[in-house]
């Protein structure tokens, strides 16, 4: 009768409401039945899984992921999978690689590594860099992942594509645009889940340039957004800015959502007890694009941004005013800087002064806390402040933080202050994600490989505080993890476990979820090291109706869906999500 049968589980259906103890029954992918304990037969199952005293859910729902280069050489897309992810959506921030001029590709290559944090190495061993057109490149992807993945249209390849070197400095002119959007219509008939760019200060390529996006007017890129209304089941990805915004910000991406006739979701906001005013004045371009009829979504991330910083990569540093072509330049060009002492103090100047909006805890350098260091003098400096090592030394903290970088030759690594672990700024930061304006994720999966590993917000979250903390029901977290992002991208049939939909399951332990240590592990092509961790407390995960992961380990099955707009998609107009976030917020909450 079922392919799999799940048994005595509390089943969390993600849509908010109340768990209840029922059997779950699996057929061709599908869930075939939902019904009472005891009620199926057991004996016409192919499997029988007892879930007595677990939980069983929808798969979570990540749609803020990196994996457009991994998917190649790691089509499980780890460590994902291993923390309950079931559907992921890459090609974020402007940067998919598709379409791809041949010319073109050392330059996307290179950027990813800049910008993305990707190993050059793996980069040109791992990926066949073989396709051109977008839809060329999924039909690569098609039928090879654990779990089910989607992609979005990045604005900078199209414009390098399109622009080759004149797409970094240049406006495009009516030519170029039009060029444009027949790309983008390909890449969209293919299949792509939507249009992303980016406008951040961080995003630099190779050469410490901006970005290809970076370089676009506000009509270039209104002009793209509009190309996506065309199509259904299609999306909006952005980030305007790091910092505050301005009100040119708040229209751009009213006028976008606009446009397109589609939600747009910004990467990445969060807060804290000091930061509450400036959240809400954030959290401010949701309302003022709602009396417009648009929608616009803040993305955050349900867990304390802990990140690794070093001056090798320069990643983060590079966003501080005046620093970026200092932080991309050579390894040789970054040691005499880090080593002269009136370079150095022309950094901190900067760092320190009236231009630094909303970055000034990153260049709080007495704050800064030491985590790795390579020559044997620093051996016990791991754990400690600058502001202590620099203190013993006699030192400035910025000069004792270069001279102890400059000596481990720029490998130190070390993390800027982390502010708000404290009650008041979780309770501010709960009452952002209960926000209708706000949706969990921002995981940056795939990206950023020695630099973050939120990799495992999903179940650190569910750990660390949902059950830990208390900050809110488990029906509602997993409901905020699942049916929210699966509404909002508009993807049908999952996110939640009803009869007849898709059968993406996650079976885990409430009590003892959690993530697992975090360490650097080196397992890319050309020997390259990442930030990886597993999970505490998911026992299996289901992807279509095929487990992938049982405990800590991948079954090595494949039986992802690539994501297709249209296809696997449905439309979600610009005004059409705010009702839905608004319902979902208030049945969550009872």
């Amino acid at each position: 009768m079922f392919d799999v049968l799940i048994t005595g589980g509390d089943v969390i259906d993600g849509t908010g409401a109340a768990r209840v103890r029922a059997d779950v029954g699996i057929r061709d992918g599908r869930i075939a039945a939902i019904g009472a304990p005891g009620e199926f037969d057991a004996e016409g199952a192919t499997e029988v899984i007892d879930a007595t005293g677990l939980i069983v859910a929808p798969g979570f729902v990540d749609v803020h992921t990196h994996y457009d280069a991994q998917v190649f050489w790691d089509p499980a897309l780890t460590p994902s999978p291993l923390h309950g992810v079931t559907t992921a959506i890459a090609g974020n921030c402007g940067f998919s690689i598709a379409p791809l001029e041949p010319s073109e590709a050392d330059y996307l290559l290179h950027m990813l590594a800049r910008v993305e944090g990707m190993p050059v190495a793996s980069l040109q061993q791992g990926v066949p860099w073989s396709w051109r057109s977008f839809g060329e490149y999924l039909d690569l992807i098609d039928g090879t992942t654990a779990v089910n993945l989607g992609f979005m249209v990045g604005h900078s390849a199209i414009r390098r594509v399109v622009m080759g070197e004149r797409a970094v400095g240049n406006e495009a002119t009516p030519d170029d645009l039009e060029r444009m959007k027949t790309l983008l219509r390909e890449g969209l008939a293919s299949g792509g889940l939507g249009f992303s760019s980016s406008q951040a200060t961080t995003h630099s390529d190779a050469d410490g340039d901006p970005v290809p996006s970076r370089h676009a007017t506000p009509e270039e890129i209104l002009a793209l957004c509009e190309v996506v209304s065309e199509y259904p089941g299609t999306q909006l990805e952005f980030i305007p800015t790091i910092g505050a915004f301005d009100d040119s910000h708040i229209e751009l991406m009213t006028q976008m959502s606009l446009r397109a006739n589609r939600p747009l979701n910004w990467n990445v906001i969060g807060t804290n007890a000091q930061m509450r005013a400036a959240t809400d004045a954030k959290l401010a371009a949701s309302d003022y694009a709602a009396e417009r009829g648009a929608t616009v979504l803040a993305l955050t991330v349900p867990d304390l941004m802990r990140i690794y910083v070093s001056f090798d990569s320069g990643f983060l540093l590079d966003a501080l005013p005046g620093w970026a072509k200092a932080m991309t330049a050579p390894a040789a060009e970054k040691l005499r800087i880090l080593a002269d002492p009136d370079e150095r103090q022309t950094l901190d100047d900067l760092a320190q002064g009236p231009e630094n909006k909303g970055l000034r805890s990153i260049a709080n350098w007495a704050m800064t806390t030491i985590l790795e260091t390579v020559h044997p003098s620093h051996a016990g400096y791991a754990g400690r402040t600058v502001g202590d090592i620099a203190a013993e030394r006699g030192e400035k903290p910025f000069d004792c933080l270069c001279g102890i970088a400059v000596r481990d030759e720029l490998k130190t690594v070390f993390r800027p202050m982390t502010m708000g672990d404290d009650d008041e700024s979780w309770e501010a930061r709960r009452d952002l994600w209960r926000d209708p304006r706000v949706i969990l994720g921002a995981s940056d999966a795939g990206a950023h490989l020695d630099f973050i590993a939120t990799f495992n917000f999903t179940t650190s979250f569910l750990g660390q505080h949902v059950r830990n903390k208390g900050l809110m029901p488990l029906e509602e977290a997993v409901h905020r993890l699942t049916d929210v992002q699966a509404r909002i991208y508009g993807i049908t049939e999952r996110g939640r476990l009803t009869e007849g939909w898709h059968a993406d399951v996650v079976i885990f332990d409430e009590h003892t979820i959690d993530a697992g240590p975090v360490a650097m592990r080196y397992d890319l092509p050309g020997g390259a090291g990442r930030l990886y961790g597993s999970a505490e407390g998911i026992v299996h995960v289901f992807v279509n109706g095929t487990e992938i992961v049982r405990g800590t380990e991948l079954t090595g099955k494949n039986p992802g869906t690539l994501l297709r707009s249209g296809r696997d998609t449905e439309t979600v107009t610009a005004n059409g999500v705010t009702a839905l976030a608004v319902t979902a917020a208030a049945a969550a909450r009872g």
